[in-house]
């Protein structure tokens, strides 16, 4: 749609007007998110998940939500199934091959760990984690430190291998995956 040229100014003010309103309105919510969190059981999870790449506070809440009791899962695998995140396996006799990932689990923490994936297409950076870890503790930061290195890596490697860059980012989450649930029991250990 073209405007006529008197009309563009206030058709630029009024979508200008749209997006601050909009921006406003996320960072109210964003701010009693914050506000509720702080006397969440879960707190402690949120925090340290914010350690790692790609995680900002309002997918660190998303996750630790969704996660729940950790105690249900033993293992990262079983976290990475509960959320969808293994592949599919088609076996008739004694052929087996594997598909797209399940999306059994929820959608909300596949989108998460897919959209802060993506932050693993650059290499890992110090000044990252200078940013972020002056509230988590020392373990939390090395598990973090870890995932950034091996995460940036895979993610090179698999796109040098002519993978599709959709395949490489499921890959990715379900790796990130595997780090949440670290990062998890670290600060909620299993009994």
């Amino acid at each position: 749609m073209v405007c006529p040229p008197s009309a563009q100014p206030s058709v630029f003010q009024d979508s200008g007007r749209a997006v601050s309103e909009q921006t406003e309105r996320v960072q109210r919510w964003e701010g009693e998110l914050q506000a509720l969190v702080q006397t969440w059981r879960g707190a402690p999870v949120v925090e340290a998940l914010q350690a790692l790449r790609g995680m900002q506070f309002t997918a660190a809440v998303t996750l630790s939500a969704e996660l729940g009791d950790l105690t249900r899962f033993a293992t990262p695998r079983q976290l990475m199934s509960y959320w969808g995140l293994i592949p599919s396996e088609h076996t008739a006799g004694e052929r087996r091959r594997q598909g797209g990932i399940t999306k059994t689990g929820t959608s909300p923490a596949r989108r998460v760990l897919g959209e802060g994936a993506w932050a693993y297409r650059y290499p890992a950076k110090v000044r990252h984690r200078q940013l972020r870890w002056e509230t988590v503790p020392k373990v939390s930061q090395e598990i973090s430190w870890k995932a950034q290195v091996r995460l940036c890596k895979r993610y090179r490697r698999l796109a040098a291998r002519g993978k599709h860059v959709n395949q490489v980012v499921v890959a990715i989450a379900r790796e990130m995956a595997a780090f949440v649930w670290a990062l998890a029991r670290e600060v909620v250990p299993l009994h």
